[in-house]
């Protein structure tokens, strides 16, 4: 054999090896990270209406069947703060979750530990009040719970009092007093009549007006353009998505199999959505609470990002977030791949 017909055969050897290796790897320059996929996905979601997406998808077996031989393992949570501590520990590879949560684990992280990856609910949430209550000058001297300091509807509160003159601490004081507690503690105050009213999502929100008699003194999404901001939005941590993008876009695909759902066939998805919380919690929600939560709900792959931007500047105003920049907290170019093979509209990132 001649010397140049060994060298040809090394050669082709090496090409073989270094293609097996780059294979192994999931080496995929085009795509910019790998190709392999994960062999099981964590997923945090919260036993909440306005988390409906996440419900129905489980309920219904879209995450798992779009996964494939991607292992879906889920964990609830109660509280957004729980979940980014979750998802940092990696306890979690992905979560649903509030814009606040996100914004400050971004923060925290100083922006590597999370992406944004797509919107799910929008709007669900506001001021609920006892009677005698009609305007802001009425709260002067009142006690008004929100879920958790800091927590979305609580930064919501403190923002819309301090635009109408009223001033709130973070120690309860001021014109208004301010009591971040858990919802069963809220609904239940309320109902005793030991607080005036609270700042709370759905289905709390209804629950409020429904069972307690109170009153909306404000539905956020009347402070909102076009009446629109998010509610709820699905993370992912940043490592996850660059290690497993494919695993990541068959995730977004039960997403969008379960937003479909609700457009389609609402009344199945609200009772889907209900037999995932009666599953989780042991205890479903009335049906008028169901309805009038579901009514007072938008559920979109929009994350309206000009709201999140907008919700870091009220934390901010109030005292409750630093200055954080939020450039590149989103990732939607998974989900618009998604949505254009399926000839639907793109969704931009844009703070405007």
């Amino acid at each position: 054999m001649s010397s140049r017909t060994i060298r040809a055969l090394a050669l082709a050897a090496t090409a073989v090896l270094s293609a097996s290796l780059l294979s192994a790897c999931g080496d995929d320059d085009s795509a910019g990270g790998s190709t392999s996929e994960a062999s099981a996905i964590r997923l945090g979601y919260f036993p909440n209406i306005t988390h409906a997406p996440a419900l129905i998808g489980v309920n219904k077996g879209y995450f798992q069947t779009a996964l494939g031989s991607t292992k879906l393992e889920t964990k609830t949570f109660n509280a957004g703060p729980a979940a980014i501590e979750a998802l940092f520990s990696g306890a979690i590879d992905a979560t649903y979750i509030g814009p606040n949560p996100a914004i400050n684990g971004w923060a925290q992280s100083k922006g590597s530990g999370l992406k944004i990856i797509a919107g799910s609910t929008s709007g669900g949430a506001g001021l609920v009040v006892k009677e005698g209550i009609n305007s802001p000058a009425d709260l002067k001297g009142k006690k008004i719970a929100t879920p958790q300091l800091g927590n979305t509807q609580d930064v919501a509160l403190r923002a819309w009092l301090k635009e109408n003159g009223l001033n709130a601490d973070t120690q309860g004081g001021g014109d208004v007093s301010v009591l971040p507690q858990d919802n069963a503690t809220a609904l239940q105050a309320f109902a005793q009549g030991s607080i005036d009213g609270a700042w709370v999502p759905e289905p709390n929100l209804s629950r409020l007006v429904l069972e307690s008699k109170g009153k909306v003194l404000v539905n956020e999404k009347d402070l909102w353009p076009n009446g629109l901001f998010v509610t709820t939005h699905l993370i992912v941590t940043q490592d996850f998505l660059k290690k497993y993008p494919a695993t990541v876009k068959k995730l977004l695909q039960g997403h969008l199999q379960a937003l479909d759902e609700i457009e389609k066939d609402n009344a199945g998805a609200q009772k889907a959505a209900n037999e995932q919380i009666k599953a989780l919690s042991g205890k479903p929600l009335k049906d008028n609470v169901l309805e009038s939560s579901f009514k007072n709900l938008t559920f979109t792959a929009d994350p309206v990002a000009s709201s999140l931007y907008t919700s870091a500047k009220h934390a901010e105003d109030v005292g409750l977030l630093k200055p954080v920049d939020l450039k590149g907290i989103y990732d939607l170019g998974p989900l618009n791949e998604l949505l254009k093979a399926a000839g639907k509209p793109e969704i931009s990132d844009s703070a405007a």
